[in-house]
């Protein structure tokens, strides 16, 4: 494979993960929107989000077979697009039931154009030579940045929702198919696995329980961080939306810089560090009642789980006897659960005692994520 070829592949995979970070934030954005469309309460708009995770998990169970059968370029092609249309279809029907539907259709296809694209990352990395994958994550926080952004600014501009969804949509569906062009033709590796994914074991058990607790750690700051500075701090709305930003933007900026970072340090003793640093901002944030160290604390928190997802992901692309495509899909299933599992468990300490209580999970995970760093990045 020539380097041109590898360099226009690796500019057209960070296309597709911006692609992918702005669907997600446009998804986002429109959640009230869907809310009062549907006239939904809050356990009917949550069930109808867990319907995109059982979506999710359905579809994982096939990835590593159906992205080796076809490759990521192709993949990534028909499920970006797929994707674009279901959430460009949210607001088209005024049935709950169609809503279900579409959210069933945007996790499981959602979730496959995620692993071509993690398993395309994979493969420039080996051909590179040199550590990408966080890069190409970073690429996914800056879309979902701009995606917000965009849909924060429909409104004042006087774009009517579906109108922003249609246009949202259709750009980033053609950017998909577009990218999608200068993409690896991968094909299908002698040996690849031809069974559905079953629980993984050992290693990839270990990776993906990691990869659960780093997304329930990063679910949490989405969900529960600005609620936590108004609620627990009695801050100002507008500083109370620094929280999320305070995160965000640390998260992406430790991804761009994640790939220098690895090239020099080992991925054990990054997990370790990653582990300590959402650990001691996080539980800066709790312990001291000041929302300027509260910010403080989370932007700590998103540099910490910045390169979590990436440096789990290579690891599990580089498992011996495993394709990348499975190793991924694997680490991502189990990773899709504590996802599912967060919110709720968060939720349900807060009812019973207080938030603050609730978000020690990400101080407990994260330093979770430390102790058994080396354990889990043993052989790679």
């Amino acid at each position: 494979m020539s380097a041109p070829s590898v360099t226009r592949a690796a500019f057209a995979l960070r296309t597709e993960f911006f692609v992918m970070g702005v669907l997600f934030a446009t998804w986002g954005v429109h959640v009230p929107t869907v809310k009062a469309h549907y006239g939904l309460g809050e356990q009917a708009l949550a069930l109808a989000m867990l319907a995109s995770g059982v979506g999710a998990l359905a579809a994982l169970a096939y990835a590593g077979r159906i992205v080796g059968r076809f490759g990521p370029r192709v993949i990534a092609a028909v499920m970006g697009c797929v994707s674009c249309a279901a959430i460009a279809s949210l607001l088209l029907s005024s049935h709950y039931v169609a809503l279900i539907a579409v959210m069933l259709v945007f996790g499981s296809f959602g979730s496959l154009f995620d692993v071509a694209l993690n398993a395309e990352a994979s493969e420039i990395e080996a051909l590179s030579g040199r550590p990408l994958m966080s890069g190409f994550h970073g690429m996914f926080s800056l879309g979902g940045m701009a995606g917000a952004g965009l849909g924060s600014a429909a409104p004042p501009l006087g774009l009517a929702a579906q109108h922003h969804l249609l246009l949202a949509t259709g750009a980033a569906a053609l950017a998909a198919l577009l990218a999608s062009r200068a993409m690896l033709p991968v094909p299908e590796k002698a040996g690849e696995e031809k069974h559905p994914l079953s629980l993984p074991r050992g290693p990839l058990l270990l990776l993906g329980v990691l990869a659960s607790m780093g997304l329930i750690a990063e679910g949490a700051m989405y969900d529960w961080s600005v609620l936590f500075m108004k609620q627990e701090r009695g801050s100002e709305a507008a500083t109370a939306a620094l929280a999320y930003a305070s995160f965000s933007g640390a998260m992406a900026a430790g991804r761009f810089g994640g790939d220098w970072v690895r090239a020099r340090m080992s991925g054990t003793r990054l997990m370790r560090l990653s582990g300590v640093l959402g650990a001691a901002g996080m539980a800066l944030a709790l312990a001291v009642p000041s929302p300027t160290v509260g910010l403080l604390g989370f932007a700590l928190v998103g540099l910490g789980l910045s390169n979590v997802v990436p440096v789990l992901f290579s690891a599990a692309s580089q498992t011996p006897g495993v394709s990348p495509a499975h190793g991924i899909a694997a680490v991502s299933g189990v990773g899709y659960l504590g996802m599912m599992a967060g919110p709720p468990l968060i939720g349900l300490i807060a009812e019973y005692s207080s938030l603050t209580w609730g978000l020690v999970v990400v101080v407990a995970f994260a330093s979770f994520m430390a102790l058994s760093a080396q354990r889990a990045m043993r052989g790679r």
